[in-house]
């Protein structure tokens, strides 16, 4: 497994599968990388024949005061569960390659309507940095498929849609939130967590469960459903950033007709922000 730094390297080394007629799949990464960033590894390698790994801290999706100074940096550990994992080539710039210019001029990608609320109001031009930087990815590589978690079910919407509305030729994929024992979603934030608050973490994803069932037991009224949550949440020692439910196709809100939902919701515990989905039916 290689591992390179360079856009120009990246591409000889594609041009050279890509002759041996080798279908490619990328999984982006920031890296700090665990079992949920491994079982998207597993998928691509199970659907393509040469699976790139790219581990890029992207400053651009970073607003003031976030952790982008302290996000951690383990490639050589990193490098170790890639290799195990079976990717074939890891890609792995600095900011200078990426953003050659600068950022402050750099076009940048907005997609509107699905980028907006929940995240993407708590996180103003998130998603712009993001979206850059995967098209950017998804130009560098061209894989045929790409790997994404559900853990960033937002994110993931966003990136789906600006595949489509630009006409990228790649397939997005997204697989289900790989999760502890107790629950809590896989996150390289956890890591931030004393032991105590991880003891309570679980908490969150407990409570999206519950909200789901009372809806598919026939509950209806959802406002009073999600102050009911948020209160639950503030009781475990959470602060809701937000918590909703939206039409788990489009992100619109929902109504008693909607089918497909999912119930989202970010909560600071301590200085950790965790954020956790989960998709149902309603019946």
């Amino acid at each position: 497994m290689n591992t390179l730094h360079t856009i120009a390297q990246l591409r000889a080394a594609l041009n050279r599968a890509r002759q041996d007629g080798k279908r490619i799949g990328l999984v982006p990464t920031m890296g700090n990388l665990h079992a949920g960033h491994v079982t998207l590894v597993a998928k691509a390698r199970q659907r393509t024949d040469f699976v790139v790994v790219s581990i890029f801290v992207n400053p651009l999706q970073f607003g003031v005061g976030e952790d982008l100074d302290s996000y951690p940096r383990t490639l050589e550990e990193d490098q170790r569960k890639l290799l195990d994992a079976g990717a074939d080539l890891v890609f792995a710039p600095n900011v200078k390659e990426m953003y050659p210019e600068g950022m402050a001029g750099h076009t940048r990608i907005s997609v509107p309507v699905v980028s907006e609320g929940l995240c993407g109001a708590s996180r103003p031009g998130h998603f712009e940095g993001v979206a850059t930087v995967v098209c950017k990815l998804l130009n560098i590589v061209q894989p045929d498929l790409a790997v994404f978690g559900q853990k960033d079910f937002q994110q993931l919407a966003v990136i789906r849609k600006m595949a489509h509305d630009l006409c990228l030729p790649v397939q997005v994929m997204g697989e289900p939130t790989v999760r502890a024992d107790d629950g809590l979603a896989l996150s390289s934030r956890n890591g931030y967590l004393s032991e105590e608050e991880r003891k309570i973490a679980p908490v969150l994803f407990q409570t999206l469960q519950d909200t789901a069932k009372a809806i598919q037991a026939g509950e209806r009224d959802y406002p009073a459903l999600i102050e009911c949550a948020r209160q639950r949440l503030a009781d475990a020692g959470l602060r809701a950033d937000y918590l909703d439910l939206r039409d788990a196709l489009t992100l619109d809100p929902v109504n008693t007709g909607t089918r497909d939902m999912v119930i989202l919701a970010a909560a600071y515990l301590g200085k950790t922000r965790l954020i956790d989905n989960l998709l149902f039916q309603q019946d």
